[in-house]
């Protein structure tokens, strides 16, 4: 029985507001209340969407909620499921924008340890779950292991999506899967009519939003333009996105590069995508010719910045059905499913683990949240909060 719009928004307004620990730690929640606990979606294409959503440029995580409702509802459920996961994030960064700074207080300072420590038990959490399906054999384990490996010690975000490429390939050469009957889910996931003229506006915005805004010299234009441009181009999602919006506020004038930091530093503290991050400096900057800046300004960068995935999962989704059926493609998808495994597991120590667990408190904390979590099945936003409250409390 699929959700309806209330549903849909609901689950993922909770998931908005608890949440924590960045895009690969929503996957991680994503996987519980979908896959675990709703049963929207299974595990195969679970994994599937998260491959085609690493592929596509912008925030990831987001996608694969913003596909998840497209999925069950159509357009109407990919707004729901992004309005619900997006709204905490964005009152709140928007919000900032206006001076409010509670995370830098102590009190605030150990709800967010403890919150990191959270997102340590659900990344691993989710982490064991998808590597039983998705590393299921030797060469399937070596994908992963050896994606971790070049991870760790590449450095450059880049080689995230290199790496993805090149396991696509060689799971396509060397893997063998079982073709999928997708006849039933190609009717939600849009018409490819309709996909090619998706395509072609993300395109006409991508190249005409700068000309239109310099001929009309308006600055709500301007800014919507560059947050536009960020969305559309930046590959990775998460931290990756900050140099492009840093190019975009910094050099241009239109914010200080303490206020887009200090911008960047909240946005470690919230639930949520990190995208949100564009509300804070839709907040603050100017960019002059009659900008609205406020609350206005936060709202059209958010907007700005989240269209382009919209448009780009309307185009894709319509054609990933009948491609992930094919046999080639599931050896392809197997390859990169093992890969991205490896990728998780990557950042599971870095900068996950690193970031969070200083100590044998800190280990115990993680201990115990990631029993709650597996093995007692409480849902990830109660165990978020047991976490928050510990952090506050110094535990």
């Amino acid at each position: 029985m699929q959700p309806g719009l209330a549903g849909i928004f609901w689950a993922f307004l909770v998931l908005g507001a608890t949440a924590f620990g960045g895009p690969v730690a929503h996957f991680g929640y994503f996987r519980t209340e979908f896959v675990d606990r709703r049963r929207w979606i299974d595990e195969r294409g679970f994994a599937d969407l998260v491959s085609l959503c690493q592929f596509l440029p912008g925030p990831a995580s987001s996608q694969t909620g913003i596909a998840i409702g497209m999925i069950q509802r159509g357009w109407l459920g990919g707004i729901a499921a992004w309005l619900g996961f997006t709204t905490p994030a964005a009152i709140i960064m928007i919000g900032l924008g206006f001076g409010l700074s509670f995370a830098e207080t102590a009190a605030g300072q150990g709800i967010v340890h403890g919150l990191k420590l959270a997102a340590v038990a659900v990344v691993a959490n989710a982490l064991w779950g998808m590597a039983r399906n998705a590393c299921g054999d030797a060469v399937r384990a070596s994908f992963a292991a050896i994606a971790c490996v070049i991870i760790l010690f590449a450095g450059a975000a880049w080689f995230q999506i290199l790496v993805i490429a090149l396991a696509a390939i060689a799971g396509s050469l060397v893997l063998r899967d079982t073709p999928l009957d997708t006849s039933d889910g190609a009717s939600r996931s849009g018409n490819r009519a309709v996909g090619l003229v998706l395509l072609a506006v993300f395109l006409l915005l991508l190249l005409g939003l700068p000309i239109l805004a310099d001929a009309m010299k308006s600055g709500n234009l301007d800014a919507f333009s560059g947050f536009y441009r960020v969305g559309a181009l930046v590959f990775g999602g998460g931290h990756v996105v900050l140099p492009l919006l840093e190019a975009e506020v910094v050099p241009t004038g239109w914010t200080s590069t303490d206020a887009f930091l200090a911008g960047y530093g909240a946005a470690q503290a919230i639930p949520g995508p990190m995208f949100a991050l564009t509300g804070y400096l839709g907040n603050v900057i100017d960019p002059g010719n009659g900008y609205v800046g406020g609350w206005a300004g936060g709202l059209l960068a958010i907007v700005a910045v989240f269209l382009p995935s919209f448009l780009l999962l309307g185009a894709t989704l319509p054609y990933w059905d009948a491609l992930r059926s094919r046999d080639r493609i599931r050896a392809a998808l197997s390859g990169v499913n093992a890969a991205v495994v490896g990728l998780l597991l990557a950042v599971l120590f870095t900068p996950v683990w690193t970031s969070s667990v200083r100590d044998a408190s800190d280990f115990a904390t993680v201990v115990v949240a990631a029993v709650l979590l597996a093995v007692w099945k409480l849902p990830p936003w109660l165990v978020v909060m047991l976490a928050a409250v510990a952090g506050f409390f110094g535990v």
